[in-house]
């Protein structure tokens, strides 16, 4: 009896733990889905930017994408034929993956592999045309860069870039190490701004320069998204009240530390709460209403993760 007991209790185990790994499983199958999906739109938006806002204006932003619009212009220019933007993509592009994935290895490679195989197909496949006016250079370099930058930071969320310069700067950063990897990447993209000034002159490479910065803002906002907290320090004697009416009517953790006023050398509880820009007023409402004596501090917080903010944290690999 006690044997069929424990082969029962085992099999429960078993398939508990079955159903267990299964559904994780199943969320990895989801969160590598969504990551391939979030990829194939950024790589997508890159596309359409590259080939129909900054490659008929002339804006050589640096990168890849860059030197292949400079490449399709001076060959146009000098030979009579153009070479295509994907063609200067992939040649380009192929040895400095193989480079990469000497220096790194593959699997840190596969996201943006994927985003390369995506941009290159769309660039090859999307038929030439006039769809965004280029007559106002102003316009055409800021709304490229936002786009730009909106690719970059929707690719920087699932781990993944457009490759060129971003990947090259990596991987170069390994052997050149009295160099930080950002200066790298600014050097090789200066040189392609450079090569964008001889060919398209002054004025195109000015407004380039505005849409790199355009980019960078852009990039930030959408990796910095739903992440930018306030913290609050809250010192009063009404710790007890303060911290019920948050936690009840904000629905917001609140968390006491013990601390000691050194003037008075009395022990006391100060309040920190985590919540968002639109709860703030309601904190400090409350802590209004039961102590308006009380001292309050708010700092900035860059990044809060966990329940409340962000809940699923992303880590899985394709």
């Amino acid at each position: 009896m006690a044997d069929r007991t424990e082969n029962i209790s085992n099999k429960s185990n078993c398939t508990a733990a079955g159903a267990a790994s299964e559904n994780h499983h199943g969320i990895v199958t989801k969160l590598r889905v969504r990551d391939a999906f979030i990829i194939l739109l950024g790589a997508t938006i890159l596309t359409l930017d590259v080939k129909y806002i900054f490659d008929p204006s002339g804006l050589v932003t640096g990168g890849v994408s860059g030197l292949s619009i400079v490449i399709k212009y001076i060959s146009d220019q000098s030979f009579a034929f153009e070479i295509p933007l994907w063609v200067t993509n992939v040649v380009v592009n192929i040895p400095i993956f193989l480079y990469a994935m000497a220096v790194d290895g593959k699997r840190s490679l596969l996201r943006t592999f994927l985003c390369f195989v995506f941009n290159s197909a769309e660039l090859y496949i999307f038929p030439d045309a006039n769809i965004f006016p280029t007559d106002n250079l102003f316009l055409v370099s800021l709304f490229g860069g936002v786009l730009f930058g909106l690719s970059s930071g929707l690719l920087l969320t699932v781990r993944a870039t457009s490759g060129g310069t971003d990947l090259l700067g990596k991987a170069l950063h390994r052997t050149f190490r009295s160099f930080s990897m950002g200066t790298i990447i600014q050097i090789l993209d200066g040189i392609i701004v450079v090569v964008g000034l001889l060919t398209f002159g002054m004025e195109k490479t000015l407004y380039a320069i505005f849409s790199v910065f355009v980019m960078g803002a852009v990039t930030d906002y959408v990796i910095d998204k739903g992440k930018k907290a306030k913290m609050c320090l809250i010192f009063s004697k009404a710790t007890d009240d303060i911290s019920s009416a948050i936690l009840e009517e904000l629905n917001r953790g609140c968390t006491g530390l013990k601390g000691t006023g050194m003037y008075s050398k009395e022990d006391k509880t100060v309040l920190m709460c985590v919540c968002s820009k639109n709860d703030l007023p309601d904190v400090k409402d409350i802590v209004k209403e039961y102590d308006k004596k009380a001292f309050f501090i708010v700092a900035n917080i860059s990044e809060a993760m966990g329940e409340g903010f962000v809940e699923h944290w992303s880590g899985n690999s394709l």
